[in-house]
């Protein structure tokens, strides 16, 4: 019997997260979910298959916490998704050295806290693995009136990070790849004029949660495909339109 493999997916109690842990247990994955709050969100709960572990991913402890939970439940770490992230905007005069470093804080120090812990076991495991981050289009094709410039450094940052993790690791077969996505119809927007936000993409379309996790889940197991940044953003990374 082959053994089912286990995911570890941050920000995993609404939105894309949310997305993501179900449709990694509709595919037979072990998950372990971890969010500031997952186990009072009333998103989900704790089964033989999914474990939830509450925290900050800024916090070094969460990460250890996490994949404890994973190897004590399901014995291995096989992929990440380093979904959680922070995003506001307001105009560069306004933001704030302490504005960036909360985006620093979830967006970059998230990511390294939890992707050590993955890749060390999977390197113990040696059998290859997975990182997918979730990052945005806007660090490709910024929009006027979208005034996004500070978090854009976090998020331009795992773009970055993910190429150079992609050959540092690729004799390990460990994968590195993002997803970059447009306009999410997630909590996020929840209060935004949707005709403004379909007119942040050529196709005028706002991409649904489904359509990220779709991409997540394709480079995760897609097996060759490393340092890859995929984009889910109705063609909002191609340039002028």
């Amino acid at each position: 019997m082959t053994k089912s493999r286990t995911i570890v997916i941050t920000g995993a109690s609404q939105g894309i997260g949310a997305g993501l842990v179900k449709t990694f247990l509709d595919k037979g994955w072990n998950v372990v979910g971890t969010s500031r709050s997952i186990t009072g969100a009333q998103t989900f709960e704790s089964t033989r298959k999914l474990g939830l572990v509450d925290g900050d991913v800024a916090d070094p402890e969460t990460a250890e916490l996490v994949s404890k939970c994973a190897l004590e439940r399901f014995g291995s770490i096989d992929a990440l998704v380093n979904n959680a992230g922070i995003f506001f905007t307001k105009p560069f005069l306004d933001y704030t050295v302490a504005d960036f470093r909360v985006l620093s804080a979830t967006n970059v120090e998230g990511f390294i806290n939890f992707t050590k812990h993955a890749v060390r076991q999977m390197l113990k495991q040696n059998t290859g693995g997975s990182v997918v981050t979730v990052t945005s289009s806007l660090t490709d094709h910024p929009i006027i009136g979208v005034n996004a410039s500070v978090p854009m450094i976090t998020k331009g940052g795992l773009n970055a990070i993910t190429k150079s993790l992609a050959l540092e690791f690729s004799n390990s077969k460990i994968r590195f790849n993002a997803v970059s996505p447009g306009v999410v119809d997630t909590p996020l927007h929840q209060n935004n004029e949707k005709d403004s936000l379909r007119r942040l993409s050529p196709m005028g379309t706002i991409s649904s949660v489904q359509d990220i996790v779709d991409g997540v889940v394709y480079l995760t197991e897609s097996t060759t495909i490393t340092g890859e940044v995929l984009h889910v953003d109705s063609g909002a990374h191609l340039g002028k339109w």
